[in-house]
């Protein structure tokens, strides 16, 4: 936490709330290269090891032709590459929750492709109270071939800025 307490490296003049955040621009992650390690991590931690991700054997009889990443660890590598752009550090301590998340896997993700993600802020509504506001994000994951593989909408909570003196 920085020494006004507005969050780890983000002063209180970097600081983006509801109002600052810039509607259809889009931002663009850094790339990272899926790994054999990131499917055996995740396939441990969630507990899915659904034959299609974890054996070479099954998944080359199946449409696919071979293995392929989990949706939800591609969903969630998406998730911290998007948390790295300058913008949602700036945002991150105006950030009061996520309140929802759709998810289209629109083609597989294979071990050693390399995904980044297009960030979009689509549109903000304040809330009743006017102390807060949801803000609708479109993330588009993309590979190294630049086909999408999951197009995403995320809702997530903003508070405005204070009144001078709160």
């Amino acid at each position: 936490m920085s020494a006004d307490g507005s969050g780890p490296g983000v002063s209180q003049s970097e600081r983006l709330y509801f109002g600052d955040l810039p509607l259809e621009k889009t931002f663009v992650t850094s790339g990272r290269t899926i790994t054999e390690a990131d499917v055996v991590a995740f396939a441990g931690l969630s507990g899915d090891f659904n034959s299609l991700h974890v054996d070479e054997t099954f998944a080359a009889s199946t449409p696919f032709g071979g293995r392929i990443a989990h949706g939800l660890l591609v969903l969630s590598i998406a998730s911290g590459l998007s948390t790295r752009l300058p913008v949602l550090v700036a945002l991150q301590p105006s950030l009061l929750g996520m309140t929802e998340v759709t998810c289209h896997w629109l083609a597989p993700v294979r071990i050693g492709d390399t995904v980044r993600v297009e960030l979009t802020f689509t549109a903000a509504q304040l809330t009743r109270s006017g102390t807060r506001g949801r803000v609708t994000e479109r993330r588009v994951v993309l590979n190294q071939d630049d086909v999408r593989v999951i197009d995403s909408t995320w809702t997530l909570l903003v508070a405005t800025r204070p009144l001078a003196g709160e």
